[in-house]
Formats: C-alpha cells, sequence, structure tokens
C-alpha cells in the first residue's frame, strides 16, 4: 500500500496584477491532487496553482547569434510559456542557433521550440554589416 505524501508549497500567482500569495497543499502520489487552496483572490489563481503544480511554464528570454550582424547577439523571448521541465533543453537549442542578419523586430527564428507548440521570436532588430 503507498502512503500518500502530503506537501505544501507558496506560490505568488502572475495571472493579474494582484499577485495573491497562495499556499497550496497537495498530495504527491501516483496522480497530484490539490488538498487545500489559500490567498487567491480569483478563479484564475486556482487554476495557475493547479498548472505550476503538475506541469509549470515559463517564458523564454534569451539571446541568440546573429551571422553578419552589426551586434554579434539578438535578443529573442518565447511567443507564450514552454514547460519549465524542457528548460535546458531549450536553452541548450538556442544557445546552438545562429540567425542570418538582417533580423527584425518580431521576426521568428525558431518555429515550434521543441514541439512545444511555442515560436522563439526575435525581440530586438540586428542590421547587417556594412
Amino acid at each position: 500500500m503507498n502512503s500518500v505524501e502530503y506537501k505544501k508549497k507558496k506560490i505568488v500567482c502572475t495571472q493579474c496584477p494582484l499577485g495573491c500569495k497562495i499556499n497550496v497543499v497537495y498530495a504527491d502520489a501516483d496522480e497530484i491532487e490539490i488538498v487545500e487552496v489559500k490567498g487567491n483572490r480569483c478563479k484564475r489563481g486556482l487554476e495557475f496553482v493547479k498548472q505550476e503544480i503538475t506541469d509549470p511554464l515559463r517564458v523564454v528570454v534569451t539571446s541568440v547569434k546573429v551571422e553578419d550582424g552589426e551586434i554579434p547577439m539578438a535578443s529573442v523571448r518565447s511567443d507564450k510559456p514552454v514547460p519549465l521541465r524542457l528548460m535546458q533543453d531549450i536553452m541548450k537549442t538556442l544557445k546552438q542557433a545562429k540567425v542570418k542578419a538582417p533580423v527584425k523586430r518580431g521576426d521568428v527564428v525558431i518555429q515550434n521550440i521543441l514541439d512545444t507548440g511555442s515560436d522563439i521570436i526575435a525581440t530586438r532588430s540586428v542590421d547587417r554589416k556594412k
């Protein structure tokens, strides 16, 4: 018989400007079961906690190399959050990535990175060397 282990976690919700400090108690067994949630002031907080406990998501913000650019790097970000569990692999992929100048702000640098459904887009324009 498996014994259920209860865990407590404090999470700051980022779904709206309120930034609720949410306390959650959950059972970490074969499937995660949320037992108690306190501190959220709206329904979005509860949904955020569920996502954060089961499979947290983050927006990727970094830079990639630019070939023949006026500057050697261009800042990029994911257009939607990606699973935190894939962050190391995504960063490894982006570290090896190179784009050719010119790069315009908003250009898709990598489509559907690691099959996450998220595109990596440039957040800075970089012109070609003169």
